[in-house]
């Protein structure tokens, strides 16, 4: 030895041996890539299009287009952050179909007034010790199912993505193909829709108490995942 190593760190792509095998056309490739991110990609799809029938037709579309473009996959980045970008704009193809038979909304109309600080202009209904009742807590459950529903598409995605899925911010935009700061600006207004939706039902409720209004980066409405990421 002569007493000096270079150490070389290369990335490896763990789905390389799948990437080589849809290029040679194997016959067990596209078994082998459905079985590897067939859940994950309808799961992604679902997020996107909230319509299981969609996120179907999106996926399989999804990977057509992946083994039909397969020789155009470079490698600069994972094969999975690839495919997830081609599911995601199958996605959203469907849902630009679906809203030309449709009305589309708008988040703007449906936000909450805030102040010049980016707060609550108005007292926020305090509804949160409400939510010890089991009854309670099984209709805000379908009171916030109704309200993702309602969001656009891009917004349902990532607020599912990260409340319900656990991604970070990061994660989020590999996977949409976002900047990190889009991604985080989408979730703090499709959580701050879903937190007006919640006011007004629980207000009508009865339950009006005021607090203080929260801090600009508003919190997730409630906990799917069991975790709170702030990455």
């Amino acid at each position: 030895m002569n007493g000096s190593s270079r150490t070389v760190t290369t990335r490896i792509d763990r789905d390389a041996p799948l990437v080589a095998a849809l290029r040679r056309g194997d016959p067990t490739a596209v078994e082998d890539l459905v079985a590897t991110y067939g859940d994950r990609a309808w799961r992604l799809a679902t997020r996107i299009t909230g319509n299981a029938q969609d996120a179907e037709e999106a996926v399989q579309d999804a990977l057509f287009s992946v083994i039909r473009k397969i020789d155009s996959f470079r490698g600069d980045s994972a094969f999975g952050s690839w495919l997830y970008r081609i599911v995601t704009n199958a996605a959203h193809e469907h849902c630009r179909s679906r809203r030309r038979r449709g009305a589309d909304i708008s988040l703007n109309n449906l936000l909450p007034v805030l102040d010049e600080h980016g707060r609550h202009a108005a007292p926020v209904a305090d509804w949160s010790m409400s939510l010890d009742d089991p009854a309670r807590q099984t209709e805000l459950r379908m009171v916030l199912s109704s309200a993702i529903g309602e969001l656009p598409a891009d917004y349902r995605a990532v607020v599912l993505l990260r409340d319900v899925d656990g991604l970070s911010n990061q994660e989020i935009a590999e996977t949409l193909g976002l900047t990190v700061i889009n991604a985080r600006a989408r979730v703090h207004r499709a959580r701050l829709f879903l937190r007006k939706r919640l006011e007004a039902h629980f207000s009508t409720a009865g339950v009006t108490e005021a607090v203080t209004p929260p801090s600009e980066e508003a919190s997730p409405i409630i906990s799917f995942s069991g975790k709170e990421n702030t990455t």
